[in-house]
């Protein structure tokens, strides 16, 4: 290994040890900052769905500061509308909890004798390994009611930050994108960035305003279906199921496990209990494969595994909130990623003949690997070219044969 290589090697280490070091901080920086960072996030991302909204008021002539006032009330609106919505069935589901958890408890009890057994195993590895009192648990009184009255106010400073945050965004949104043109020194640096802010604005408003109508569908999907089965208050499960959705996987998986309580708690039979599971289970996958991809499109389309991954990140770090801004938050980085660090298509000089027998999963492999294999031989060319380069003398050291006069 020559000392150029070796210099190489330690300057990727070095930004490789940067940039993990980077990451850790930002982790550090959004968890002790939840309490601020995560409504105004959410806030940017609802400004920019609601941004074509305010653009068409002030089409009318409408002042921006007076827009972004009827942005926000309408987005009280919906919320509100959202509660009353939930409200009536759910106070009954919560008078109805008791009965619900008596019978719970009764579907349960065939389950009592592995249980029991499980528990006469813990006692004799506890007569084994020592004594009991190390596993007793002490539960204070009054805990979880000190809990929510600590809670309620900062829960309360979130709302109005966020309201704040989304009034002043929607308000100001042209003079902050002007603002940052105008740190940009260079022509390009200012048609990149102005780029970014497009596409940005359309991708997440196109996505949220998308998503948001095709949940109000699964929502009337699933609540006609519950209706028509015979499940008690079908609007509540249609209003949950799209609220639900807003948060891929995790939200899905949410609801099955509530219609599925709610099934064992309301209905008597195998398949009167798992008949709901079946029709949202129905609903959502003609939804996923069907309806989103048509409304959507392929090209808005994220790897599921990078949509799980951001969803688990966010969650972890903020909460709920966070499961809802996760998917905008990555086109908003696929928006940035394209425009700032424009790639090149993988295509080789020269294409893989397809074959009959060959899929399109095999073509698109064969031609990157001829693509990574041309472009591997072009370094080490061009490396072998600088090797030959530095192993020749200076231009005019060279010996000729002549002794120079004397």
């Amino acid at each position: 290994m020559d000392e150029s290589q070796f210099e190489r090697i330690l300057t990727n280490t070095a930004r490789i040890a940067l940039v993990l070091i980077g990451f850790a901080v930002l982790l550090v920086v959004l968890q002790a900052g939840k309490v601020i960072l995560a409504p105004v996030t959410l806030a940017i991302v609802i400004g920019l769905m609601f941004g074509p909204v305010a653009d068409r008021l002030e089409g009318f002539g409408i002042p921006p500061a007076l827009s972004a006032g009827v942005v926000v009330l309408l987005l009280l609106a919906v919320i509100f509308g959202g509660v009353a919505l939930f409200a009536v069935p759910l106070s009954e589901w919560v008078a109805r909890a008791p009965a619900i958890w008596d019978k719970l408890q009764n579907e349960i009890s065939a389950l009592r004798e592995p249980m029991e057994s499980v528990a006469a195993f813990q006692e004799q590895l506890t007569s084994l390994f020592g004594s009991a009192s190390a596993m007793a648990v002490t539960v204070e009184d009054g805990g979880q009611v000190i809990g929510l009255a600590m809670l309620a106010p900062a829960i309360g400073a979130q709302v109005l930050i966020f309201l704040a945050s989304l009034y002043f965004f929607v308000a100001t949104r042209d003079h902050i994108r002007v603002s940052v043109l105008s740190l940009c020194v260079s022509r390009r640096m200012r048609w990149r960035t102005a780029h970014i802010f497009l596409d940005v604005e359309t991708k997440v408003s196109r996505f949220l305003l998308s998503i948001t109508f095709i949940n109000a569908c699964v929502g009337c999907a699933v609540a006609l279906a519950m209706w028509a089965i015979g499940m008690p208050s079908p609007i509540l499960w249609g209003a949950m199921a799209a609220v639900l959705n807003y948060i891929p996987y995790v939200g899905q998986g949410v609801m099955i496990l509530v219609l599925l309580a709610v099934g064992l708690g309301t209905q008597t039979g195998l398949e009167n209990i798992l008949l709901p599971v079946g029709c949202y289970v129905a609903i959502n996958f003609v939804e996923g494969q069907i309806v989103t991809p048509h409304f959507i499109g392929r090209t808005m389309t994220l790897n599921p595994f990078i949509i799980f991954l951001s969803i688990t990140f966010w969650l972890w770090a903020w909460g709920p909130v966070g499961g809802l801004i996760a998917v905008p938050t990555l086109l908003i980085a696929h928006s940035i990623l394209t425009h700032a660090v424009p790639s090149k298509p993988v295509k080789p000089k020269r294409p893989v003949r397809r074959t009959r027998n060959m899929t399109d999963r095999e073509e698109l492999l064969a031609n990157a690997a001829v693509a990574i294999r041309e472009q591997s031989e072009e370094q080490q060319k061009a490396e072998d070219k600088r090797k030959e380069e530095r192993m020749q003398p200076p231009e005019g050291t060279a010996p000729s044969g002549v002794e120079p006069a004397t």
